[in-house]
């Protein structure tokens, strides 16, 4: 399993629904991940990797003070 995967297994777990896309443009892939839950709180990140994306997303979370 990939880390990413942990995360988001981890995120599926704390009974958060969480999205990923990616989005090319003239130079680059950008991913852009989010992570919500009922409460209406939802944690957008967006980074040139996807893992980097999750791992954001991760300390997102975290830094609001919420366990994933």
């Amino acid at each position: 399993m990939k880390y990413w995967e942990t995360i988001a297994d981890n995120l599926s777990k704390a009974g958060r629904s969480w999205g990923c896309v990616s989005a090319v443009d003239s130079e680059r892939t950008i991913w852009i991940v989010d992570a919500h839950r009922n409460d209406g709180r939802r944690f957008v990140v967006r980074a040139d990797e996807k893992l980097t994306a999750f791992v954001e997303l991760e300390a997102a979370i975290r830094g609001y003070g919420e366990l994933i």
